[in-house]
């Protein structure tokens, strides 16, 4: 199992998030001993020189092989966090977005590699209602969720 540690430093990320009717495909995010903790929208770093949306669309071709079309709208979350103590600094963009691969809408599970070749898992999760102790990521993501509509969350693409 890859022990991943925050960079330290304040990076630049982008999630999306993609709907299967009032579930969002999210990562699982686990501790070094492999309990789940939490999870977290998929995506990446935005590189030096590229804009978010370009970002958000490299990182789901990376993760899923999959292109996918940001139906809007833009939210930011500075999200200060610790990871196995290790303290981590981001300012995370997150947009709606489609995927274009119309078969991941009907697996409940799956599988990518990260950048790193570390093994991931996604599924598709009711952000309301997560299992005790269970968090949703980046801290905020949930309250925003709440507060605005869902622009584009096809049940079926």
């Amino acid at each position: 199992m890859t022990m991943w540690r925050p960079l330290q430093q304040i990076r630049a990320t982008v999630i999306g998030l993609a709907w299967r009717g009032d579930r969002l495909l999210a990562a699982e995010v686990r501790d070094d001993g492999g309990r789940l903790m939490g999870v977290r929208p998929l995506g990446g770093g935005i590189a030096f020189g590229e804009t978010r949306e370009q970002a958000l669309i490299r990182e789901f071709q990376e993760e899923l092989g999959c292109d996918v079309t940001i139906t809007g709208p833009w939210s930011v979350f500075e999200n200060i966090f610790r990871h196995e103590g290790a303290l981590g600094h981001e300012i995370v963009f997150a947009a709606d977005l489609r995927l274009h691969d119309a078969t991941l809408y009907e697996r409940d599970v799956i599988l990518f590699r990260e950048d790193d070749g570390a093994p991931c898992t996604a599924r598709w999760f009711r952000p309301d209602i997560l299992d005790a102790g269970v968090s949703l990521y980046p801290e905020g993501l949930a309250a925003a969720l709440e507060t605005r509509p869902r622009l584009g969350a096809p049940t079926k693409p």
